[in-house]
C-alpha cells in the first residue's frame, strides 16, 4: 500500500440542502461527491464522526486512512477496483457505525457492548482480537466529534468546513493531530470541484 499522504478534509454546506465532501492529498489529487436528499443531512456527521474515530483511535487503514493513500470514493464499492476492505476500515467502520446509534437514539454505548460486537466481528472473519476500547478511548472520540459537530452546525450554507488528516509521524498512541499540530480552518466561502 502507498505511504499515507497529508489530505485536507472539505465538507462545504450547499445553499440548497446539497453538500460537498472533497479529500486534497498532498500530491494535489483529489476525490470528491456531491450528497443530496437524505445522504446530504446524514454523510458530513457521519464523515466527521469518521474523522474522530480514526484521529482520536490511531487507525491508520480506517477511511481517511485509505483515502491518504490514494483510495478514491468509488473504490469503497462495487466493484471494488483495489479488492477487499483491509481488515481495520471494516472495524472502523463498525466503531464508526456504534457512534451514529448513538447519535440517533440519543444515548451512549457502552465500550463493553462495542467490544463485544468487534471480538465477534473478529472471531467470523478470523482476525486477530482488537484491542480493548476503554470508556475514555470513547470520551475521546465523543469529545473530539462534538467538537467537530459544533463547528459542522456553525458553517453558513455557502460555506465549508476543512480539517487536515495526517497520519505521517504520528504515534500509534492515538494521539489527535488536530492537538499536536493539525489545523481545523475556518469555513471558506470559495468551492471548487476537482475530478480525480
Amino acid at each position: 500500500m502507498p505511504d499515507a499522504q497529508r489530505i485536507v478534509i472539505r465538507i462545504k454546506k450547499g445553499t440548497d440542502g446539497r453538500n460537498s465532501l472533497s479529500c486534497t492529498r498532498a500530491d494535489g489529487t483529489t476525490t470528491w461527491q456531491r450528497q443530496q436528499g437524505g445522504q446530504a443531512a446524514f454523510f458530513p456527521k457521519h464523515d466527521l464522526t469518521h474523522y474522530a474515530v480514526e484521529t482520536a483511535l490511531g487507525l491508520r487503514q480506517g477511511f481517511y486512512g485509505l483515502v491518504s493513500t490514494g483510495w478514491d470514493f468509488s473504490d469503497f464499492g462495487s466493484p471494488w477496483p483495489r479488492g477487499k476492505l483491509p481488515p481495520e476500515a471494516n472495524i472502523s467502520e463498525m466503531i464508526v457505525g456504534f457512534f451514529d446509534l448513538e447519535r440517533r437514539i440519543a444515548e451512549r454505548v457502552a465500550a463493553d457492548d462495542l467490544n463485544q460486537k468487534l471480538a465477534e466481528y473478529c472471531a467470523e472473519n478470523r482476525l486477530p482480537p482488537e484491542r480493548q476500547l476503554s470508556e475514555d478511548d470513547l470520551a475521546r472520540v465523543r469529545a473530539k466529534r462534538a467538537e467537530l459537530f459544533a463547528k459542522w452546525d456553525a458553517v453558513e450554507p455557502g460555506n465549508a468546513l476543512e480539517v487536515v488528516f495526517d497520519l505521517s509521524g504520528r504515534p500509534e498512541s492515538g494521539e489527535d493531530p488536530v492537538a499536536s499540530g493539525g489545523t481545523i480552518a475556518p469555513p471558506s466561502s470559495s468551492f471548487r470541484q476537482h475530478s480525480t
